[in-house]
C-alpha cells in the first residue's frame, strides 16, 4: 500500500483516486481550500498533480518544501483554450509543463505519464478496442519504476508501457494534446488514447 496525495478533484483527479484507492492505496485528494494541497501533499509518499495545466506550475512551485524527495506523477496538460473549451495551443512552447516542474522543484522526482489519453482510459485501459499506449518521462529511473507499478494497479499491462527517457521528452507527449479537439470534433467525446503499433 502507498500513501498518495491526488490534486485535484476534477473528473481526473476523482478517477485516479476511486481507482487507486480500490487498488489498496491510501488516497488523499486536495480540492482547493486553502491549504489543502499543502498538506495531503505533506503526509504522501507520492503526489499526483490532476490539477488544470495553466495553473499547476504556480500552484505546485507553492509547494516545494512539501514535495521535497517526494514522487511528483504529472498527468496534467498546459494548454490555451479555444472558443468551444477545447485545446488550441501549448502554453510552454520549446518545453513542457513537466520540465518547468521539474526545474521549479529540483527536489522533487517528477515523472510525466497518463496525459495522452482521455481521461477515462487512465484507469480501463482493457476497454479500448486495441492496447493503448501509457508512457513515462522522467529523470530518475526509480520514480518511473514506481510509477510504472501505479499503473499496472490501474490495470495497464507492462508491455502497454513505454519510457522514452528523461523529462525533455515529456515536450512530446504533451503536444499530442492538440489531437484531442480534432479527435473529439470528429468522432464525439468517446474514450481514446494513443498507441504505438508494433
Amino acid at each position: 500500500m502507498t500513501t498518495i496525495a491526488v490534486l485535484g478533484n476534477g473528473r481526473v483527479g476523482g478517477n485516479l483516486a476511486t481507482a487507486l484507492t480500490r487498488a489498496g492505496h491510501e488516497v488523499t485528494v486536495a480540492d482547493r481550500a486553502p491549504g489543502a494541497a499543502a498538506d495531503a501533499a505533506r503526509t504522501a509518499q507520492i503526489v499526483i498533480n490532476a490539477t488544470p495545466g495553466a495553473g499547476s506550475l504556480d500552484r505546485l512551485a507553492a509547494l516545494h518544501e512539501e514535495l521535497r524527495d517526494k514522487i511528483l506523477v504529472d498527468v496534467s496538460n498546459a494548454t490555451v483554450d479555444g472558443p468551444d473549451g477545447l485545446p488550441a495551443d501549448l502554453i510552454y512552447r520549446g518545453a513542457s509543463l513537466a520540465e518547468q516542474l521539474q526545474k521549479a522543484l529540483p527536489d522533487t522526482r517528477v515523472v510525466k505519464t497518463l496525459n495522452t489519453m482521455l481521461y477515462t482510459v487512465m484507469t480501463a485501459p482493457a476497454a479500448l478496442t486495441q492496447p493503448p499506449t501509457a508512457f513515462l518521462s522522467g529523470e530518475d529511473p526509480d520514480a518511473k519504476h514506481t510509477v510504472g507499478e501505479l499503473l499496472t494497479d490501474l490495470g495497464w499491462h507492462k508491455e502497454w508501457i513505454t519510457d522514452l527517457g528523461g523529462i525533455q521528452t515529456a515536450r512530446a507527449t504533451e503536444a499530442a494534446i492538440l489531437f484531442v479537439p480534432h479527435v473529439i470534433r470528429s468522432t464525439g467525446f468517446a474514450p481514446f488514447a494513443i498507441s504505438i503499433a508494433r
